[in-house]
Parts: structure tokens; C-alpha cells; sequence
């Protein structure tokens, strides 16, 4: 059975984040849905308009194996304040499914206590001076903590994405979307 992914896209999210993890996981043949907060094209960042697959509401029935958000300062702050976002990532973190988050978006995974007593990492600024009880800030480009994964920003982006394809689906999959990419070694 093939893996399923959610990425929920709110105004403000960073395009360069969302649109690398969407990609990356579809070579990978993963299931991804991109889901709007609300119905509708959601602009990004810098501006350039994302097509959801859907509206977050007629997916949050679904099963998915992944939930992964993207940074950006105010699309992380949309998600942050998102109750429906809160309870997700803290259900598929209880339940033992992975939760991913990049860049700004780490900080909605400390307030949905996702990221307490684990080790993460963030855009500078977003959660190092507002940490989670018991957790541990490393600078590193990824870090993985059991099921949950961070990354840093924009920058790592391609590492990221490529981290949550060998998670779900084997270093194989992940050499092989690699060696498909060019990137120098």
C-alpha cells in the first residue's frame, strides 16, 4: 500500500519548503496532499501562487502516514494558531506516525507538544528561544527524533525531503530519487 502524505499550505508559507517536499515525494511515488487551511489558491511567501489538492477540511477524515509543514514566518504562524493542525500532528505523534516540520514551522510542533524531550532544530529564532520542555536545539541541516523530524529552512530543504522519502520508503527509494536528481555528492 502506497504511503500517504498531508502538507497543509497556509498563506505565507515558504514555497521554496512546500513545493521541494510535494515534489521530492511524488518522484518517490508517495501519495502527497497538499491541503489549503481554507478553499481556494494560497500565496506564498514571495508571492507565488499554490494550488492546493484539496481544503484541509474534506481531508481531515483521511489517514495519512506523514503530516509535513512547511516554514515560513506567517504561514507558520497560521498553522500555529490552526486548532485543527494543533490536533493533528499531536494525534499522529500519539498514534506513532510520522511528523514532520521545516524552517519556522518546528514552533507549531512545540505548541502542539510534539516536540517535548526531543531533539529538533529550527529556522534560527523560531524555536531555540522558545524551546519545548525537555528538548534539546541542535544546529544540524535534518534531525530525526524517533518519528519526528525538523530542518532548518529553505536551504535544507532537498535534505529534508529526501530524509522523509527514506522513512517511508527505504534508502533504496531515496538513492534512487537521489541519483534521478543530479546533486553533487
Amino acid at each position: 500500500m502506497a504511503k500517504r502524505v498531508l502538507v497543509p499550505l497556509a498563506d505565507g508559507c515558504e514555497e521554496i519548503e512546500a513545493v521541494t517536499v510535494i515534489d521530492i515525494l511524488r518522484r518517490a511515488e508517495i501519495e502527497v496532499v497538499a491541503a489549503g487551511l481554507a478553499e481556494g489558491v494560497v500565496t506564498a511567501s514571495r508571492g507565488v501562487r499554490l494550488q492546493p489538492d484539496a481544503a484541509l477540511d474534506a481531508v481531515l477524515g483521511d489517514s495519512f502516514d506523514m503530516l509535513v509543514l512547511p516554514g515560513g514566518g506567517p504561514g507558520a504562524e497560521r498553522l500555529q494558531k490552526d486548532e485543527r493542525i494543533l490536533r493533528l500532528a499531536k494525534t499522529m505523534q500519539e498514534e506513532g506516525r510520522h511528523v514532520a516540520a521545516i524552517c519556522a514551522a518546528p514552533k507549531v510542533l512545540v505548541t502542539a507538544g510534539v516536540l517535548d524531550h526531543r531533539r529538533a532544530t529550527s529556522y534560527p529564532g523560531h524555536i531555540d528561544r522558545n524551546p519545548a520542555p525537555g528538548m534539546t536545539y541542535v544546529e544540524e541541516p535534518v534531525v530525526v527524533d524517533g518519528k519526528v523530524v525538523t530542518s532548518r529552512g529553505p536551504g535544507t530543504a532537498m535534505d529534508f525531503a529526501l530524509t522523509l522519502v527514506e522513512l517511508l520508503a527505504g534508502p533504496e527509494k531515496r538513492r534512487a530519487v537521489e541519483a534521478g536528481l543530479q546533486r553533487p555528492r
